[in-house]
C-alpha cells in the first residue's frame, strides 16, 4: 500500500521535513534528540561541561587572588591600597609625571588616576603641581614622606612574593615568568594589575 506524499515527496505523517534527523550522538553514553526532537528527550540529555579545575585560567586566578589579597592586607597596615601602591611605585622612578602619562603607563583611565591622586594628596603622599600659565596641566610627584615609604612597601611586596613563590627553584620561577610574559606579549596586555 502506498502512502500519500506531500509536495516535498515526504509522507504526510511527518510534521516537518527536518524531523527526519532523529538524534545526534554526543558521547558513548548520551544520545540527544535534534533541536526539533521532543522536549523530554532533550531534558534527559546533559551537555558536557568541563569542571572549573580543568581550566588553567581558574588556577591562575585562584593563585592571583590569594597573592593579591595577602599583599593588600600587608599594605592596609600602612594605610595604602594596591592601586595606590602601583601609582606610588610608578612615580618613584620619576621626578614628576603628568596624570595622562601615568594613566597610559599603567592602563588606567584618567578619571581613575585623578581619584587616586586626590586620595594620595590627602594622605600627603603626592603633590599635585599646577601650571600657572595653563591651569589644565598638572603634574604628580611624590612627597618626601612617600619617597621614604616606597622602599618599605617594596620590601612588603618582596616578602609577599617569597611567601607564595619561594618554594620554586630559580629555573622554575624563570620558566613561570617567561610563560606569563609570553601570554602578556601575545595578547597585547597592557593594564597593570591592581586588584
Amino acid at each position: 500500500m502506498l502512502r500519500r506524499l506531500n509536495r516535498m515527496g515526504r509522507p504526510r505523517s511527518l510534521r516537518h521535513p527536518l524531523q527526519e534527523f532523529k538524534a545526534i550522538t554526543v558521547d558513548k553514553e548520551t544520545t540527544c534528540d535534534s533541536f526539533l526532537g521532543n522536549y523530554e528527550a532533550q531534558m534527559r540529555c546533559k551537555a558536557k561541561a568541563a569542571p572549573l579545575e580543568a581550566h588553567l585560567g581558574y588556577w591562575l586566578r585562584f593563585v592571583s587572588n590569594h597573592v593579591s589579597h595577602a599583599f593588600s592586607l600587608k599594605l592596609a597596615q600602612r594605610d595604602v591600597t594596591v592601586a595606590e601602591w602601583v601609582v606610588l611605585r610608578q612615580l618613584y622612578e620619576k621626578e614628576s609625571l603628568a596624570p595622562s602619562e601615568l594613566a597610559e603607563g599603567i592602563g588606567m583611565t584618567r578619571g581613575a588616576i585623578s581619584k587616586l591622586a586626590d586620595r594620595l594628596e590627602a594622605k600627603a603622599l603626592i603633590e599635585i603641581g599646577r601650571d600657572q600659565m595653563d591651569r589644565r596641566y598638572q603634574s604628580l610627584a611624590l612627597t618626601k614622606a612617600a619617597r621614604a615609604l616606597v622602599p618599605q612597601l617594596a620590601v612588603l611586596a618582596d616578602e609577599n612574593d617569597a611567601a607564595f613563590f619561594a618554594h620554586l627553584t630559580p629555573a622554575e620561577r624563570a620558566k613561570v615568568e617567561t610563560i606569563l610574559k609570553d601570554i602578556v606579549r601575545l595578547h597585547g596586555l597592557r593594564a597593570v594589575p591592581i586588584t
